[in-house]
């Protein structure tokens, strides 16, 4: 792919809320999803965060979203698998999944949980330090997702008026090619590929390879496509994110205040960060125009054909309103980004009263 050419346009929000108004923050995060529909977004996606002010259920979020949306695919970036039973999720995916008619996407990821070592003994039975935290939890939820039948196949439950073989419910066959894989080492997109998960990479990635951000992304990205199987019925999807926050319609005082944040992370961009050595990507803040000489350069961007905006954590809904508005009228469209369809009545109308 020598030019950008993205088909699939997304964002992320971190549904924030106030510690003492989470119906309002909630609520807002719904109806801006919504207005994403109206206005032509392929896919809105929550972050899942446990001991914060946001979405700590994604899958319980998401089943409210179905209900306030009709087209704009859904999704959960990421739940982390540590701290889930593959079984039960698996039962609440499926039920959203059914509830959005197939339009359920969910980014997951292993590894020890974040606040394991606060949540651990309350989550666990047991010593925290036991389980197990591998890519086996993945592997299980995934294989819950598939419709395989437990037992043999002599193997029955009973309800009344009811005999079937019994497999997780209910069922949604097409949601195991909706799984995504949130990695940035090589050893996990790696497993992501071999296993057909679909490929999230945002604005950090691992230093592994090389210092600079678009060479170690470039690389993790062949590495992902190079272990997708030959024999796999389907193509990848490979999803990048970045930190882009127009100012087109924002007055001075927010364009100053998105400024002074994009100045205040710059100096981690300079230097890998940590022990696994994180390489974080610039934010970018400006015009459409600015923005879209940026990115038309990205090779990041010329490897895919989805881009998913990612909104900061620091800014309030109405910033994030315009922020989704600015970026799908001023940046989209230069990034060959096309609507797919037009909006029903009932969509357009919805995101009008989110305005």
């Amino acid at each position: 792919m020598s030019t950008v050419n993205i088909s699939h346009l997304s964002f992320l929000t971190p549904g924030n809320y106030a510690d003492d108004a989470p119906h309002q923050g909630l609520e807002e995060t719904l109806q801006l999803i919504s207005l994403g529909e109206a206005l032509g977004y392929n896919g809105a996606w929550v972050r899942q965060r446990h001991l914060e002010h946001g979405v700590s259920s994604a899958s319980v979020f998401l089943a409210a979203a179905t209900q306030r949306t009709q087209q704009i695919e859904l999704g959960s970036a990421v739940i982390q698998m540590g701290f889930e039973s593959p079984f039960r999720l698996a039962e609440d995916l499926l039920t959203v999944d059914v509830l959005a008619a197939g339009r359920l996407n969910v980014g997951l990821s292993a590894g020890t949980p974040n606040h394991v070592e606060l949540i651990g003994d309350d989550v666990f039975h047991g010593d925290w330090r036991q389980q197990d935290f591998s890519y086996a939890r993945l592997k299980r939820l995934q294989q819950n997702l598939s419709g395989r039948y437990f037992g043999d196949d002599e193997t029955y439950v009973i309800s009344p008026g009811n005999r079937q073989r019994p497999r997780v419910q209910p069922p949604s066959p097409g949601l195991k090619d909706r799984l995504w894989y949130g990695g940035h080492s090589h050893r996990s997109i790696q497993w992501a590929a071999e296993n057909q998960f679909n490929l999230l990479i945002g604005n950090l990635t691992s230093a592994e390879v090389s210092l600079d951000y678009h060479q170690a992304q470039l690389a993790l990205i062949n590495t992902f496509r190079q272990h997708w199987p030959d024999q796999a019925e389907r193509q990848p999807r490979i999803a990048a994110g970045r930190v882009i926050i127009p100012t087109d319609s924002a007055s001075p005082a927010t364009i100053k205040r998105y400024q002074d944040f994009a100045a205040s992370r710059h100096q981690r961009t300079l230097e890998p960060q940590g022990p696994r050595r994180i390489l974080f990507s610039q934010d970018i803040v400006g015009s459409s125009e600015e923005i879209v000489a940026q990115l038309i350069n990205d090779p990041i961007l010329r490897e895919v054909d989805e881009f998913r905006v990612e909104l900061p954590y620091e800014f309030s809904n109405e910033e994030y309103s315009q922020i989704i508005r600015d970026f799908i009228v001023g940046v989209a469209p230069a990034l060959g980004w096309k609507p797919k369809a037009v909006l029903t009545p009932a969509v357009a109308e919805a995101g009008k009263s989110t305005r």
